[in-house]
């Protein structure tokens, strides 16, 4: 079937995200190899683009992992702990959950911080565990939990780790790349996103960057990494000395290169203003239906990842069946909030007002409600996103 016989989708999910016209472009160009010139310069400016986007220090070392964001949380603990070694995952959702097994399955004696659904960690909950003795060599924590929509208090439970000796790993999955990331500044160590977030690039690929403690910490391991594909030494292999590891995927770091340069074009700032604009439009359309902000405190709600309480009866199932026949996505509840909530992405090209004016018009037609479209576009009143 040619491409132009598919329909346009609306993708208002968290993630994957619309594919920016500009990686759309890029993916067609015709396949070079891995070990081409012109690859390895690309991927240059790919590494130098991504100390920019995390904020990392001048010479850290930024690369693209070949495969999603579960590949860059994986690649983290593979390489960064060892058996026996305590690390502290702060989770309040499915993501903080899934970096506590990660860190398991390598070995790790994982302490637990933990939140209600819908409530962020606590900065005095994580110090009262580093105070609790032992010592901790790891602390990990998701910057934005996907699954419940929550802004995690980075910065605050960095400065708690400063000087403790332990490294910090962020999941930036949902944050990285639309919001101001500042990984040098914070004392982040590792920090990981996939393509397909924020940056509306096609899915497989993992950006990821590691500071120089982080490395340090690397080259003291007593045993090696058990994870060969995502192995430090043989990432930089490819990335710095251009030695061959692994054959990457090549058409992929175009179309992403296309897209975080639109992004960094853009800058972080009015990405974060066109983010919340097109929230607070949703929010303001939606709230006489019944909608609700599922994130009590307004500090703790994850822009990127709009989490919405339902109306009392709303048919969750129904309503999302009947959008996705007319070609528009959105994402319900994950475990203990399926029926409960809806999670609508905000991150790259789906932060736009036209798709969710789509969305205003459709729910119009399904619920027999009327007036969405019209506070929406008030909302936005004015303001060129």
């Amino acid at each position: 079937m040619p491409l132009d016989a598919y329909p346009e989708h609306i993708l208002l999910t968290p993630g994957p995200t619309p594919i920016h016209p500009r990686a759309m472009h890029a993916m067609t160009r015709p396949m070079l190899g891995h070990m081409d010139p012109e690859v390895f310069a690309l991927n240059r400016e790919i590494q130098d683009d991504l100390r920019v986007m995390y904020g990392a220090e001048p010479e850290g070392f930024t690369a693209l992992l070949a495969g999603t964001g579960s590949l860059g949380m994986e690649a983290g603990f593979a390489n960064l702990v060892e058996e026996g070694d305590e690390v502290l995952v702060c989770a309040n959702g499915s993501f903080g959950r899934r970096m506590a097994e990660m860190a398991a399955r390598y070995g790790a004696r994982v302490r637990l911080v933990t939140a209600p659904l819908g409530e962020a960690i606590r900065p005095e909950d994580v110090a009262a565990q580093l105070a609790h003795g032992g010592d901790i060599r790891m602390v990990a924590v998701v910057h934005g939990e996907t699954s419940t929509g929550v802004l995690n208090p980075v910065p605050e439970i960095a400065e708690l780790v400063r000087g403790t000796g332990a490294l910090l790993t962020v999941d930036a999955v949902t944050t990285a790349g639309m919001e101001p990331f500042h990984m040098a500044e914070w004392g982040v160590d590792y920090a990981y996103t996939g393509a397909q977030k924020c940056l509306s690039a096609p899915p497989g690929v993992a950006p990821v960057a590691i500071s120089e403690r982080a490395l340090a910490r690397y080259a003291a391991r007593r045993t090696p990494t058990p994870l060969w594909y995502c192995d430090f030494e043989g990432l930089r292999d490819y990335w710095t000395r251009h030695t061959y590891h692994h054959t990457v995927p090549v058409n992929l770091h175009f179309a992403f290169h296309a897209a975080l340069q639109a992004a960094l074009e853009e800058g972080m700032e009015a990405r974060q203003r066109r983010v919340q604009q097109v929230g607070e439009a949703i929010v303001s359309a939606l709230k006489p239906l019944g909608f609700s902000p599922y994130v009590r405190r307004p500090e703790d709600r994850l822009p990127t990842v709009l989490a919405l309480r339902l109306p009392e009866g709303f048919d969750d199932a129904g309503v999302r069946q009947a959008l996705r026949k007319r070609e528009i996505s959105v994402t319900g509840g994950l475990g203990p909030t399926a029926g409960v909530i809806w999670r609508l992405g905000l991150m790259g090209e789906a932060a736009r007002p036209g798709p969710y004016r789509a969305l205003m018009t459709a729910l119009e037609d399904i619920l027999g409600e009327r007036g969405l479209v019209g506070r929406f576009d008030e909302s936005l009143d004015g303001v060129l996103v």
